[in-house]
Parts: C-alpha cells; structure tokens; sequence
C-alpha cells in the first residue's frame, strides 16, 4: 500500500510544517474560495481557523419515487452556490443530537474543510468520517474535523446519510431495500473522491473513519464489493461488525409497515411513500443494523472479517473503557434481587459464576453503584445491550475484533479511559465515566455544540491534543507516529493498546492488563460469549 511521502513527517515532528512543504498559501484571497465541483462553483468561507465548504450535494433529495430507492446524482447548477453554513440533519425524532423532529428530506450533503491557504495542487490526505447515531440520529454536521484539519495537513470531510425507517427499511418488495442509508455512504465516498483533487485532496489517499453506528458502517465498506478503492485506510471508533439477514430485517419492515396501515403487499411501498415523514419516524424501530444479504452488503461483516474478506488496509479500532454506562442509567437505583435477575436472565447457567466476579457492589448505598456494575458486566462482555448488537463493542469483543484483523493488516489499538470528562448530560448522582461516545468532543470539539470542549481542563486538552495528532499522522502516512508523543506500536502477539488515561496520562498497556481489567480470561471460558444483554 502507498504511503504518503512527506518532508516534513519523515523529519519527526509534525508542529514544524510550513506553508511551502503543505502546498499552503500564506495568503487568502476570495477567489481561492471558490471551487468547481462536478455539479457546479461553490464558495466557501474561514471559520473556526479553517476554510469550510459547506453543504454540497453529493445526491438528489431523497423524495417522492426516490424514497426508498438508491442514491442518484444531484441537479447541476449554473449560478456560484454558498457553501458557508450547514445545511439539515437528515430526518430524525427529537433527541440529543437533534433539539427539534427533523423532517427535511433534502439532506444528503458533505462538508469539507482544509487548512487555510490551502491551494488546489496540495494533494494533502483525507479523512473521511461517519457520524454515529444507531442508524437513527446524528449528522456530519456536528462532528466538524476543524481540530484534525487544524493540527495537521489533511482535509477533513463529514456527511449525512438516510437514518431510520429511511434509510434502513426492508421490505421483499422493495428491491435492494435495507442498507440504502448505506449506498448514500457509498455515494458520498464516491463524490470524494471524484471531486477532492478540486479542494487540495489527494483521491489516491482517503482515509475513513467512524465512531458507534460510522464504525459499523466504516467495518461494512471494508468488506462491501462496492466500497473498494474508496479508501486505503480506516478507523473504527466504538463499533463492531455487524448486521442482520435480509429475511429478519424484512420481517421488521413488514410489522413497521402494517403499524402505519399499508398491509397490501402490492401497494405497500407506494402506500409509504405517501407518509408525511413524522409518522414514518414516530413509527420507526428505536435502533436499526445494516441488512446482510443484499447487492450491497453480500454477506455479515463479521463472518467476511473473520473469512480475511476484507480490504487489506491499516486499521486504527479501540473502544472506551465504560463503554455501557452511556445505556444503563435505567438501572440506578436497583434492588439486589433486581440486579441478580438482571444477570440470571442473561447468563443462565452461567450465572453464579458472574455474580462470583461482579457481586453486588459494596458501596451499594449509593443508588449509581449497580449501574456501574451493571455496565461492567456489558463492557467486558462486550455488548451494547438490548440485543442491539451480537457481536458488541468494547473490552472483550473490542480485542478479539483487533487481533482477528492484525492476522493481515496493520492495526492500531486503543482504550480510551478517562472517568471524570464531561458526559452527554448530567444526571444527578451519576458518574459517566469513560462511557459510550466520551471521547468524540476530544476530537470534534463542536460534537456537543462545543460545551464539553469549552471547560476542558489543561489534562483533557492534552489529551484532545494527543488524539488529534495522532488521528492525523495515521491519515498522512498510515501509522499513528508523532513526534513528542508516546510510541504507538502496532497490535501484535502482545495484544498492547495505546491507553488514554487519566490526568492527561497517555502509555502503552500490555495485553495482559487489558485483558486483565476487562476479566476477558473469565469471559473467554464460555463458548457463547459475548452474551446479548437483555
């Protein structure tokens, strides 16, 4: 695999680049904003310390006939088009990433932004990330890569893709139905890399990343037939490699259908499409998978991974060391007989032997302990609960799913662990820890509308800074090396992880103290584990 040659990095320190050795002008003038795309000029402007292209189409909205059918180019334009504000999230129920219900269908768009000055010959690398959300919420538009683009030379770009019942519905009916959210992934990644060269971008060197729901999608590209060549690197942040057969995702669009009174099997997809769009969301499953089995996705992710079906590029995947506490705050205040029900039904046989190694908690006065011990068991275990996921994230499963890709490429693993960060929101009493998506605002400081940035302490800004730099080097040459920063070697018969700790600590950790703090030897003793959380 290639990888990129630059000066500068090769001489170890990545704060020394100049304007000359990035292909960055020292001055910007208004018409260096203005980029041809394929479908037309747009303009875009300086923000956050850096140039921003801003709502592009890289597809036509998504209505009418074309709900439900895959992505198709979007209408060309004649007159110069703003690109300096964001357009919509794509449709979804109010929720923390989105203050009000969504309707606007008109959403498929990507954001790009490059270091200032930056001229059209600079061929810099790309990263490429995928929001999270469950498949049900989120948007590009919150995950800005302005600190990644400002600490390094590369061009960062988000986008959104159909969520929900919109992009994730399956029906026998509806041809390629249950990864459409997918093919406007691969639609985008297709505009890229078409386009990018126009914006500074190297097409030759993009790399894709994604936490949660993206690092689902990011393992998918890495085995659907239709996303090679896209990319030639990829990072997983938090997610697994998942999804689920083509008849079970059917059966779920056939009840999600006959909720909203369109029971006719020949009329059914026309009757769907003549929903306003809130019902369709209020109607919708509370978490949606990719749909296996189809053109799009042949075969289950994992089952390819496991095969060595995959794209043979460098891989970064790691996990938060809470992950579970983002999803069992419902468990505050439990009873010990309800916290020993919780794991005799899903353990079963199994069960004493788990109460033995996460007994009810001794500081159990404080309503929150259960909690924590709850999302122990899940973290460990590896699974995002309710059944979401078969194949989980973090601690156990995070491992297992690195040392099956280092059998072929290079890979990078983490743990990201510190527990007194700032949470989603606060919840009296509650301790967030490292849970689930902590560690996006370290990296997208405007992910939460740049609050938790804001009151970062010098600790966790060192932090933020570190993960920047390293996120950047992987882009530029296909390993997280970075001058002044604690060596990140690759995933090998040690199984270490790069450990983000507390106090702004950043150190290696052997394979034997996360498998260790995980218990990963304890849950390695049963042949069906990770368990599915109930």
């Amino acid at each position: 695999m290639k990888l990129k040659a630059i000066p500068a990095l090769a001489m170890g320190a990545v704060a020394i680049y100049t304007l000359e050795t990035l292909n960055v002008a020292p001055s910007i003038a208004a018409e260096s904003l203005v980029v041809q795309t394929e479908d037309g000029a747009i303009q875009g402007n300086v923000a956050v310390g850096v140039e921003n292209f801003l709502d592009i189409p890289y597809a036509a909205p998504p209505v009418g006939e074309l709900r439900w059918s895959p992505p198709q180019p979007p209408a060309h334009w004649s007159d110069m088009r703003p690109a300096r504000e964001y357009g919509s999230y794509c449709p979804q129920l109010k929720t923390l990433d989105s203050a009000n219900l969504v309707v606007n269908e008109d959403c498929l768009d990507v954001n790009i932004q490059r270091p200032i000055g930056t001229r059209p010959d600079a061929k810099l690398p790309v990263y490429v990330y995928i929001h999270g959300g469950g498949y049900v919420t989120g948007s590009g538009n919150k995950d800005g890569q302005d600190r990644i683009v400002r600490t390094n030379p590369v061009v960062g770009v988000t986008f959104n893709y159909r969520l929900g019942a919109l992009g994730f519905l399956a029906l026998p009916s509806l041809t390629g139905s249950g990864d459409f959210g997918f093919e406007d992934q691969q639609a985008a990644l297709g505009w890229i890399k078409r386009n990018i060269a126009a914006f500074g971008g190297d097409p030759d060197y993009i790399t894709i990343g994604g936490e949660s729901a993206g690092g689902w999608s990011v393992c998918a590209h890495l085995v659907a037939p239709g996303s090679r060549g896209l990319f030639n690197k990829a990072i997983i942040q938090s997610g697994a490699c998942d999804s689920k057969p083509a008849a079970q995702a059917e059966s779920g669009g056939i009840e999600f259908a006959h909720k909203l009174g369109c029971a006719d099997t020949a009329s059914m997809v026309s009757c769907l499409r003549e929903k306003p769009v809130a019902d369709l969301l209020n109607a919708q499953a509370p978490y949606y998978l990719l749909t296996d089995g189809t053109p799009v996705l042949p075969t289950n992710p994992l089952s390819a991974v496991n095969a060595g079906d995959y794209a043979r590029v460098p891989i970064i995947v790691g996990s938060t060391r809470d992950e579970l506490r983002s999803f069992f705050q419902s468990s505050v205040g439990w009873t010990e007989a309800q916290y020993e029900d919780f794991i005799q039904k899903n353990f079963g046989s199994h069960a004493d032997a788990v109460l033995k190694l996460y007994p009810w908690p001794a500081n159990a006065a404080d309503p929150a302990a259960v909690a924590y011990q709850v999302a122990a068991v899940g973290t460990d275990n590896g699974n995002l609960g309710a059944g979401a996921i078969e194949q989980g994230i973090g601690g156990c499963a995070t491992a297992a799913l690195a040392a099956t890709f280092a059998k072929n490429v290079p890979v990078y693993a983490y743990e990201f662990s510190p527990r007194s960060g700032p949470g989603w929101y606060t919840i009296a009493g509650y301790q967030w820890g490292a849970g689930h998506a902590t560690e996006l605002p370290y990296l997208y400081p405007l992910h939460d509308g740049g609050i938790a940035a804001s009151g970062f302490t010098p600790e966790e800004s060192r932090i933020a800074d570190a993960m920047a730099r390293y996120w950047g080097a992987f882009v530029m040459q296909g390993e997280p090396k970075a001058a002044g920063l604690p060596a990140w070697p690759a995933y090998s018969s040690n199984q270490g992880v790069l450990n983000f700790g507390e106090g702004g600590k950043i150190e290696f950790m052997t394979g034997a103290a996360f498998q260790n703090e995980h218990n990963c030897g304890f849950w390695d003793h049963f042949a069906n584990a990770p368990y599915p959380m109930k």
